[in-house]
């Protein structure tokens, strides 16, 4: 098992096993805001806030919103604040990194075309910089038995409830009963008296409801086929559409958005046609990650030239890649159970989302290294 360096440990730097679904609602809260104000300011005539040579901007709610969102992470212990705190965290960044055309302009131009492909650069960077940290290496057990005790920190002053005690219980069945701590953390878990009384949790059913979602569309006869024809459809369309948007007085501007949406398509579209070929050949498994791959150079390269290029009218696009790369997620975890109930070792670590697949089940299994 590769372990995370010691130093990094000893420092302090312990990784949240969620860190993933949190950055997800902060970077899908902060596109949304984006979207949702400029939508509110195109149909109202872009008001001004304000009067008599003021305005009041939007990015000021932003940064009051992330004022809130820090001074919740800072002033509560344990998981329940992350969720909302990413929330309004993102909500605020939306709010802040809309008026980014502002402040890289010498004229304050919130309509700077660049704006739109500026913003999307910065989500992927969000994003691409957090993979990079979490996914380097697997989580190690050190930290999986951290987030553990972190969910003792509410049990013990306000009691667990069944659904937060089973998602401790998931996580301390993947630290082995040879690390330093476990038996205690295990009879801390024990201790926390139950209690139901917990804060809602909008966010938490939210991804357990589209987890399900992407499970049975993973599952279903045509998701394979659907899969393949939207990968193609979406690589011959991007070009098309780039090129239609890019017309001037009837000629084709072939500027550098369009020629990186191209060359973005016709990577995607590669390995779109070797996951069909490797589909029908039977491998399930690499089909799905060359499919996989397809949607990452679309969400990466293809987007953020067709950003560049045609502003907010790309949006379609990149919410099509996100539900693609949902679906195959989806498939790929499934994937990944039945190896592991067939005796196949996974590509793979599975994923640790923290959602426990039976809220029900028993919360502490004994585990052959116990004792007695």
């Amino acid at each position: 098992m590769s372990e995370r360096s010691s130093y990094l440990l000893r420092a302090g730097l312990v990784r949240n096993v969620r860190t993933g679904e949190h950055l997800t609602t902060f970077v899908v809260s902060g596109v949304s805001t984006v979207l949702i104000t400029r939508l509110i300011l195109g149909l109202s005539g872009y008001p001004q806030i304000g009067g008599k040579g003021l305005h009041i901007a939007h990015v000021l709610p932003g940064g009051l919103l992330m004022l809130l969102a820090i001074y919740l992470l800072l002033s509560y212990v344990g998981p329940v604040v992350r969720p909302a705190a990413a929330l309004v965290g993102g909500i605020g960044f939306g709010l802040f990194i809309d008026e980014v055309g502002k402040f890289v302009t010498s004229d304050n131009n919130y309509f700077y075309q660049p704006t739109a492909a500026i913003m999307y650069v910065v989500f992927v960077l969000i994003v691409l910089g957090s993979r990079f940290v979490n996914n380097r290496r697997p989580i190690d057990q050190r930290e999986q038995l951290a987030n553990v005790v972190d969910h003792a920190v509410e049990g013990v002053a306000g009691g667990l409830s069944r659904r937060r005690r089973a998602q401790a219980s998931e996580q301390l069945r993947a630290v082995g009963p040879d690390v330093v701590g476990r038996l205690e953390a295990r009879a801390l878990l024990a201790a926390c008296p139950p209690d139901e009384v917990e804060l809602a949790a909008p966010i938490d059913a939210a991804w357990r409801a589209l987890q399900r979602g992407f499970d049975r569309l993973a599952t279903h006869p045509l998701a394979p086929a659907v899969t393949v024809a939207v990968l193609a459809v979406q690589a011959l369309g991007a070009p098309v559409i780039a090129a239609a948007l890019r017309l001037d007085d009837g000629r084709l501007v072939t500027d550098l958005p369009v020629l990186g949406v191209v060359a973005g398509s016709l990577l995607s579209a590669t390995f779109t046609v070797r996951g069909g070929l490797r589909l029908r050949a039977g491998d399930r498994v690499r089909a799905v990650r060359l499919f996989e791959l397809a949607v990452l150079v679309s969400l990466l390269v293809t987007q953020v030239f067709q950003f560049a290029g045609t502003q907010f009218a790309a949006v379609g696009g990149m919410s099509l890649d996100l539900v693609l790369l949902g679906l195959l997620g989806a498939e790929s975890d499934r994937l990944r159970r039945q190896a592991a109930r067939q005796g196949t070792p996974p590509a793979t670590k599975p994923k640790m989302w923290g959602l426990p697949p039976d809220p029900g089940s028993p919360p502490f299994p004994e585990d052959p290294g116990d004792p007695a």
